[in-house]
C-alpha cells in the first residue's frame, strides 16, 4: 500500500498494512523548508514545497494542508495581524455588538486572496503526489470558532450566557457556517482527498457540553453534510479535553475526529469504534517538542497499544506540531509506528 491507500483503507473500515501517519506539521514544515510564516501564508509555492520536502524527509502517509486559523475570519472582515514568523492572528473584533449580526451580507470567500493561496497550494500538492500521498485540505474554522473571532472571544462567551441573545447568536453562527461551507465547496474542486475544519474553542475546556450542543454541534453537522454532498470524507478537530462531548461530536456524522492529547483515548476508542476514525493524539509540545526520542517512542507505542486490532486509527499529534520540534523527535514517532507490532 502507498500512503493514500493506507489512509483510505482506514476510512473505509479496512485494515492497512501498517499504521498510517498524517501530520499537523505546517509550522515545522515551513521552518525546515526555510520559509517564514509570512512567506508561507502568502505563497502557494512555499506551502507546497514545505509539505513536499517534509514528506520526502519523514516518509509519512498524509499531508494536512493548514496555513493558520484566521484566513476565513479575515475574509469575513475581522482585522488580522501578520507577524513575520508567527501565524497570523486576530487584531480585534469585527462586531461591536451581537445585534449587528442581523444585517451581515454573505462573504465573498472565494474572492479573498489568502483563500486563493490556500486552494492553489492544495491543487499543487494533489497534482504532485498523484494519489501516492493522501491530501487533506483543511478549511480553517467551523462556525463557533469563527463567530468567536468575528465578535471577539470574551464578548462572544458573554453573549452566549444571556438567553435574550439566542436569536442573534444563531444569526451570526449561520453567517459563519455559510462561509465555512463556501470554503469546503472551493476546496472540493482542488483534488483534495478529504476536507476538515477546526472548531477550536467549542470544547469543554471553554464551554459546557450543553452550550456545545446548542451553539456548535448543529453547525458542525451542517458542514459534515456539505462535505458528504460534495463526495468527500470529513474530519473535525476541537481543542482540549473532548471526552465529555464525544457522543455529540460523533453525531455530527464526521468520518474522523482529530482529538487533542488531553482526551481520554480509551473512552474515545470505545465511543468511536466502528463509527469514526481516531486521528491523534501525541502531546505536540510536552512530548514531541520537548521530550527526548526514547520518551516519544514509548508514548507512541503506548497509544498504539490502546488501538490494537482497531483499524480506525491514524497517528498524528494532538494539535499543531511546534516549529521548534527537533527532527529526530518526529522521526522517533514515525519509526515507532513503522516498527509497532500488536500485542498478542
Amino acid at each position: 500500500m502507498n500512503g493514500a491507500q493506507r489512509i483510505r483503507a482506514v476510512l473505509e473500515g479496512r485494515s492497512p498494512d501498517r499504521v498510517p501517519v498524517m501530520l499537523h506539521n505546517f509550522l515545522m514544515a515551513a521552518r525546515e523548508a526555510g520559509f517564514t510564516q509570512r512567506r508561507f501564508r502568502e505563497d502557494p509555492g512555499a506551502i507546497a514545497e514545505s509539505f513536499i520536502r517534509a514528506v520526502e524527509t519523514y516518509g509519512y502517509d498524509g499531508v494536512l494542508v493548514d496555513v493558520d486559523t484566521v484566513v476565513l475570519a479575515e475574509a469575513l472582515g475581522v482585522p488580522v495581524d501578520h507577524p513575520e514568523d508567527l501565524p497570523a492572528r486576530p487584531a480585534g473584533a469585527m462586531l461591536g455588538s451581537l445585534a449587528e449580526a442581523r444585517g451581515l451580507a454573505p462573504a465573498d470567500v472565494g474572492g479573498h486572496p489568502r483563500i486563493q493561496v490556500w486552494l492553489e497550494a492544495v491543487r499543487r500538492l494533489a497534482a504532485h503526489f498523484r494519489g501516492e500521498v493522501y491530501v487533506r485540505g483543511n478549511c480553517d474554522q467551523a462556525a463557533f470558532s469563527l463567530a468567536s473571532m468575528v465578535r471577539g472571544p470574551a464578548d462572544w462567551m458573554m453573549d452566549l450566557v444571556d438567553p435574550a441573545n439566542r436569536e442573534d447568536a444563531h444569526a451570526l453562527l449561520r453567517h459563519c457556517a455559510e462561509a465555512s461551507a463556501a470554503f469546503l465547496r472551493l476546496m472540493a474542486a482542488t483534488g483534495a482527498d478529504m476536507v476538515s475544519n477546526g472548531d477550536s474553542p467549542a470544547g469543554p475546556d471553554l464551554v459546557s457540553p450543553a452550550m456545545y450542543a446548542a451553539f456548535a454541534q448543529p453547525y458542525e453537522r451542517r458542514l459534515v453534510e456539505e462535505a458528504h454532498r460534495l463526495g468527500l470524507p470529513y474530519a473535525l478537530h476541537i481543542c482540549g479535553d473532548t471526552t465529555r462531548i464525544l457522543e455529540p461530536m460523533l453525531a455530527t456524522g464526521a468520518d474522523a475526529l482529530e482529538l487533542d492529547y488531553k482526551t481520554d483515548v480509551r473512552a474515545a476508542r470505545e465511543a468511536m469504534r466502528g463509527r469514526a476514525v481516531f486521528i491523534g493524539n501525541i502531546d505536540p509540545s510536552g512530548v514531541l517538542a520537548l521530550g527526548r526520542p526514547a520518551l516519544i517512542e514509548a508514548k507512541t507505542r503506548e497509544l498504539l497499544d490502546v488501538f490494537t486490532r482497531v483499524p480506525g486509527f491514524i497517528l498524528n499529534a494532538g494539535c499543531a506540531i511546534p516549529a521548534e520540534t527537533p527532527p529526530e523527535n518526529l522521526k522517533a514517532m514515525i519509526a515507532a509506528a513503522r516498527g509497532w507490532e500488536p500485542r498478542v
